[in-house]
Protein backbone atom coordinates (compact mmCIF):
# COMPACT_ATOMS: atom_id res chain seq x y z
CA UNK A 1 0.00 0.00 0.00
CA UNK A 2 1.25 3.27 -0.68
CA UNK A 3 2.64 5.24 2.34
CA UNK A 4 -0.23 8.02 2.55
CA UNK A 5 -3.11 5.44 3.28
CA UNK A 6 -3.87 4.68 6.75
CA UNK A 7 -4.10 0.92 7.33
CA UNK A 8 -7.16 0.06 9.90
CA UNK A 9 -6.67 -0.70 12.99
CA UNK A 10 -8.60 -4.25 12.85
CA UNK A 11 -6.07 -4.90 10.18
CA UNK A 12 -3.59 -4.07 12.48
CA UNK A 13 -4.29 -6.18 15.22
CA UNK A 14 -4.97 -9.09 13.01
CA UNK A 15 -1.11 -8.77 11.96
CA UNK A 16 -0.04 -8.64 15.21
CA UNK A 17 -2.06 -12.03 16.17
CA UNK A 18 -0.42 -13.81 13.32
CA UNK A 19 2.88 -12.49 13.98
CA UNK A 20 2.06 -13.23 17.96
CA UNK A 21 1.10 -17.04 16.68
CA UNK A 22 4.64 -17.42 15.53
CA UNK A 23 4.99 -16.28 11.57
CA UNK A 24 7.61 -14.33 10.36
CA UNK A 25 6.97 -11.00 8.23
CA UNK A 26 6.92 -13.02 4.94
CA UNK A 27 4.15 -15.38 5.91
CA UNK A 28 2.47 -12.16 7.77
CA UNK A 29 2.86 -9.80 4.54
CA UNK A 30 1.97 -12.89 2.41
CA UNK A 31 -1.31 -13.75 4.10
CA UNK A 32 -2.67 -10.10 4.22
CA UNK A 33 -1.32 -9.01 0.98
CA UNK A 34 0.70 -6.12 2.51
CA UNK A 35 4.37 -5.17 1.66
CA UNK A 36 6.69 -6.52 3.69
CA UNK A 37 8.03 -3.30 5.29
CA UNK A 38 4.69 -2.08 6.09
CA UNK A 39 4.13 -5.43 8.28
CA UNK A 40 7.34 -4.97 9.66
CA UNK A 41 6.30 -1.27 10.85
CA UNK A 42 3.30 -2.04 12.10
CA UNK A 43 4.91 -4.84 14.37
CA UNK A 44 8.13 -2.87 15.59
CA UNK A 45 5.49 0.32 16.28
CA UNK A 46 3.42 -2.09 18.22
CA UNK A 47 6.76 -3.49 19.82
CA UNK A 48 7.21 0.33 21.34
CA UNK A 49 3.95 1.59 21.98
CA UNK A 50 2.49 -1.44 23.40
CA UNK A 51 -0.77 -0.83 20.98
CA UNK A 52 -1.95 -0.75 17.31
CA UNK A 53 -3.62 2.71 17.47
CA UNK A 54 -2.64 5.83 15.20
CA UNK A 55 -0.58 8.24 17.91
CA UNK A 56 -1.52 11.71 18.18
CA UNK A 57 -0.39 14.02 15.35
CA UNK A 58 1.51 16.95 15.81
CA UNK A 59 -0.45 20.59 15.44
CA UNK A 60 -2.22 23.65 17.08
CA UNK A 61 -4.27 22.27 19.62
CA UNK A 62 -8.17 23.36 18.88
CA UNK A 63 -9.03 26.71 21.13
CA UNK A 64 -12.94 25.43 21.45
CA UNK A 65 -13.24 22.47 23.32
CA UNK A 66 -15.85 20.03 22.65
CA UNK A 67 -18.37 21.25 25.11
CA UNK A 68 -17.92 24.64 23.67
CA UNK A 69 -18.21 22.95 20.63
CA UNK A 70 -21.75 21.21 22.31
CA UNK A 71 -23.06 24.36 23.53
CA UNK A 72 -22.60 26.13 20.07
CA UNK A 73 -24.48 23.33 18.34
CA UNK A 74 -27.90 23.38 20.86
CA UNK A 75 -27.29 27.88 20.60
CA UNK A 76 -28.05 27.59 16.92
CA UNK A 77 -30.47 24.73 17.08
CA UNK A 78 -32.48 27.02 19.48
CA UNK A 79 -31.81 29.73 17.60
CA UNK A 80 -30.91 29.23 13.82
CA UNK A 81 -30.83 32.79 12.79
CA UNK A 82 -28.24 33.44 15.41
CA UNK A 83 -24.74 35.27 14.56
CA UNK A 84 -21.48 34.28 14.98
CA UNK A 85 -21.05 37.64 17.17
CA UNK A 86 -23.87 36.52 19.34
CA UNK A 87 -22.32 33.22 19.81
CA UNK A 88 -19.38 35.05 21.13
CA UNK A 89 -21.18 36.98 23.77
CA UNK A 90 -22.62 33.75 24.74
CA UNK A 91 -19.58 31.92 25.31
CA UNK A 92 -18.14 35.45 26.71
CA UNK A 93 -20.32 34.82 29.82
CA UNK A 94 -19.17 31.17 29.57
CA UNK A 95 -16.16 32.61 30.24
CA UNK A 96 -14.64 30.93 27.00
CA UNK A 97 -13.03 33.70 24.71
CA UNK A 98 -12.90 32.74 21.41
CA UNK A 99 -13.05 34.49 18.02
CA UNK A 100 -16.34 34.99 16.00
CA UNK A 101 -14.39 33.91 12.68
CA UNK A 102 -12.96 30.51 14.93
CA UNK A 103 -17.19 30.10 15.61
CA UNK A 104 -18.07 30.28 11.97
CA UNK A 105 -15.00 27.86 10.51
CA UNK A 106 -16.26 25.66 13.51
CA UNK A 107 -19.93 25.57 12.84
CA UNK A 108 -18.62 25.29 8.63
CA UNK A 109 -16.70 22.14 9.81
CA UNK A 110 -19.68 20.44 11.21
CA UNK A 111 -21.61 21.45 8.50
CA UNK A 112 -24.56 23.79 10.50
CA UNK A 113 -22.93 26.91 8.24
CA UNK A 114 -26.08 26.98 6.40
CA UNK A 115 -27.78 28.04 9.29
CA UNK A 116 -25.82 30.68 10.31
CA UNK A 117 -26.01 33.08 7.33
CA UNK A 118 -27.81 35.52 8.74
CA UNK A 119 -26.50 39.22 8.02
CA UNK A 120 -26.60 41.89 10.11
CA UNK A 121 -29.88 44.14 9.87
CA UNK A 122 -29.90 47.53 8.20
CA UNK A 123 -30.10 50.45 11.02
CA UNK A 124 -32.61 52.96 10.70
CA UNK A 125 -30.13 55.54 9.59
CA UNK A 126 -29.27 53.74 6.46
CA UNK A 127 -32.65 53.19 5.95
CA UNK A 128 -33.62 56.31 5.69
CA UNK A 129 -31.26 57.44 3.62
CA UNK A 130 -31.75 54.97 0.83
CA UNK A 131 -35.39 55.82 1.34
CA UNK A 132 -34.17 59.82 0.64
CA UNK A 133 -32.18 58.59 -2.47
CA UNK A 134 -34.77 56.88 -3.89
CA UNK A 135 -37.66 59.53 -3.35
CA UNK A 136 -34.59 62.38 -4.81
CA UNK A 137 -34.93 60.12 -7.76
CA UNK A 138 -37.90 59.45 -8.49
CA UNK A 139 -38.72 63.28 -8.26
CA UNK A 140 -35.77 64.14 -10.82
CA UNK A 141 -37.22 61.60 -13.34
CA UNK A 142 -40.22 63.62 -12.77
CA UNK A 143 -39.16 66.72 -13.82
CA UNK A 144 -37.14 65.20 -16.99
CA UNK A 145 -40.74 64.04 -18.13
CA UNK A 146 -42.40 67.18 -17.42
CA UNK A 147 -39.74 69.72 -19.08
CA UNK A 148 -38.00 67.21 -21.97
CA UNK A 149 -34.70 68.36 -23.34
CA UNK A 150 -34.99 69.79 -26.91
CA UNK A 151 -32.34 69.28 -29.30
CA UNK A 152 -32.13 70.96 -32.91
CA UNK A 153 -31.96 69.04 -35.58
CA UNK A 154 -29.70 70.87 -38.38
CA UNK A 155 -30.58 70.37 -41.81
CA UNK A 156 -27.59 69.19 -43.66
CA UNK A 157 -27.24 69.57 -47.18
CA UNK A 158 -25.93 66.83 -49.58
CA UNK A 159 -23.70 68.19 -52.83
CA UNK A 160 -24.05 65.93 -55.64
Amino acid sequence: MPRSKEIPEDVKEKIIFYYKSGKGYKAVSKIMGLHRSTVRTIISKWKTHGTVMNRPRSGRPTKISPRTQRKIIQEVAKKPGITSKELQASLALAKVKVHDSTIRRKLGQIRKHKIVSKQKSLQKKKINACVLFENNLQDDSQVYEENPIKTEVAEVEVFI
